[in-house]
C-alpha cells in the first residue's frame, strides 16, 4: 500500500473518480493513453508485463491482487505478475523482480498498488509514467517498480496508524477501483489486439 501523507503527490497524467459523471470518458482516456504505451513497447520489443502488488490478507491491501486475478479471468494477452492465489507483496517483491526480469530481455513493467489519499481523493484511480512505491503506508522500505503505474485511492489519512486502514476500508471500493483499472486495460488490450482495416 502506498501513501501520499504530508508528501506532495505528482499531478497524474490521468485519474479517474470513482462513480461520477465523466467515469466512462476518464476511463475511455487514459485507456487510450495505455494503448499508446502498448504500440510503442510492441515496436521496441518490449514485453508489456503487469506487476499487481497487495495482500489478499487485508481488505485495504488487496486491490493489487484483485486485479491481477481479474485481468487474468479476462484472458489480457500480457504477463501478470500477483493474483488471489499468487499474491506479490512485501515479503516476495524483490524476488519477483528477479524473475520477471530472467524470460523478458526489455520488460515494459505496469505495477499498481492501493493508496491513502485525502478525504476527496478516495475512489480516485492515477495513472502515471514512472514508479511507485510500495509500502510506504506501513514504512516499509521496498523498491520502487514500474515504467508507469496506477494508483488506488482505497482510504484517507487520518491521525491513526495507517495499518489499522488495512482492515478499516471497504471492499465495496477496492472493487469499485479494481473495476476501473481492469476497464482501462481491457478496453486499450481489445484495441490493441484488433485488426486494423
Amino acid at each position: 500500500m502506498n501513501l501520499f501523507s504530508n508528501e506532495k503527490p505528482e499531478e497524474p497524467a490521468y485519474r479517474v473518480k470513482s462513480k461520477r459523471k465523466t467515469e466512462e470518458k476518464e476511463i475511455e482516456a487514459a485507456a487510450r493513453k495505455l494503448r499508446e504505451i502498448f504500440q510503442q513497447a510492441a515496436q521496441e520489443n518490449q514485453e508489456i508485463v503487469f506487476l499487481c502488488i497487495g495482500s489478499d490478507r487485508y481488505v485495504g491491501d488487496s486491490l493489487g491482487p484483485l486485479v491481477g486475478t481479474m485481468l487474468s479471468e479476462n484472458e489480457i494477452p500480457f504477463r501478470i505478475y500477483g493474483t488471489l492465489e499468487e499474491p506479490v507483496h512485501a515479503f516476495n517483491l524483490k524476488g519477483i523482480l528477479k524473475e520477471i526480469q530472467k524470460p523478458f530481455k526489455k520488460p515494459l513493467i505496469i505495477s499498481m498498488d492501493a493508496c491513502l489519499g485525502t478525504q476527496d481523493q478516495v475512489g480516485s484511480v492515477l495513472f502515471n509514467k514512472g514508479p511507485l512505491a510500495p509500502g510506504k503506508a506501513l514504512e516499509k522500505m521496498l523498491p520502487e517498480v514500474g515504467d508507469y503505474h496506477f494508483k488506488a485511492i482505497v482510504n484517507s489519512i487520518d491521525p491513526l496508524p495507517a495499518s489499522q486502514f488495512l482492515n478499516d476500508t471497504r471492499l465495496f471500493t477496492v472493487m469499485n477501483l479494481a473495476k476501473i483499472i481492469v476497464s482501462i486495460i481491457s478496453i486499450a488490450a481489445q484495441k490493441e489486439t484488433e485488426p486494423r482495416i
